[in-house]
């Protein structure tokens, strides 16, 4: 049986915000995973640190496979982008992806410029190195479209998170971006989301769990970890009216093709 791709989390210590259970005990709370029918989890760089670690971090032995990517997010644009290409190009065996990278105006921790800038030099990273791009879009969707046109859509690229309308959706899905959904998509408030969800293709469709944040319902307020992607997962396929199994497989499979992962 196939079983869960958590396509975007993030284990290292930097997140935990005072919580020292996700990541001083990463096997561990990959071992939960492996135990709630995860067996491949992809862990996210946001900055230099985060991205040095999210490499040692896909080193460990574990039930689970880790992979890696390496990128700069937008809250951290202002920062320098040369050390983000140096483990670029390493060529690290489980590295593959750039990101997340991207544009936030809902925060806007780092000049819109500078977020601009380090997104399209980390669009040219992805064509470059042939990686998956990883996007982070909030409140920039218009933006985006303008800088992905420009610069032109890796031809493996997600927006991750995406917590965008049925347009947006739309649009994203027109210039070739595949969509991931978190646990943002069981809120309450979400009922936009939904409704993206439901039209986004199958074949196009990954589940994440953004961990330690967003954690799904019935678990909201407590730290997320990557076995909570079979609750999103299972959320979808409800919404979707499809099989869990058929959304379990379709989506890991998804997900095995954007980042290029070992056959199995």
């Amino acid at each position: 049986m196939t079983l869960w791709t958590d396509a975007h989390c993030h284990l290292q210590d930097q997140f935990l915000s005072g919580e020292t259970h996700v990541a001083a005990n990463a096997l561990a709370t990959l071992e939960r995973a492996f135990d709630a029918g995860v067996d491949r989890v992809v862990v996210i760089g946001t900055d230099a640190t985060t991205s040095r670690e999210a490499l040692a971090l896909s080193d460990l032995e574990s039930p689970v496979e880790i992979y890696a990517t390496v990128g700069l997010h937008p809250h951290e644009a202002s920062s320098d982008l040369a050390p983000i290409e140096v483990l670029a190009r390493t060529g690290h065996a489980r590295l593959v992806g750039i990101g997340e990278c991207g544009l936030d105006y809902y925060y806007e921790h780092s000049p819109r410029g500078a977020q601009r800038q380090a997104f399209a030099r980390q669009i040219s990273l992805a064509h470059e190195l042939d990686l998956a791009l990883v996007i982070h879009a909030r409140d920039a969707f218009d933006d985006l479209r303008a800088i992905l046109a420009s610069e032109g859509v890796p031809p493996r690229t997600v927006i991750h998170c995406f917590t965008g309308t049925p347009v947006d959706a739309e649009n994203c899905l027109a210039l070739g971006c595949d969509i991931s959904v978190s646990g943002v998509v069981t809120f309450k408030n979400a009922e936009p989301l939904r409704e993206a969800v439901r039209l986004v293709p199958l074949d196009r469709l990954h589940v994440e769990t953004d961990s330690p944040f967003l954690a799904p319902v019935p678990h909201r307020g407590k730290v997320n970890e990557p076995g909570f992607v079979s609750v999103v997962g299972e959320f979808v396929a409800r919404l979707r009216e499809e099989d869990v199994a058929t959304v379990r497989a379709a989506t890991a499979t998804n997900s095995g093709r954007l980042f290029a992962l070992p056959a199995r």
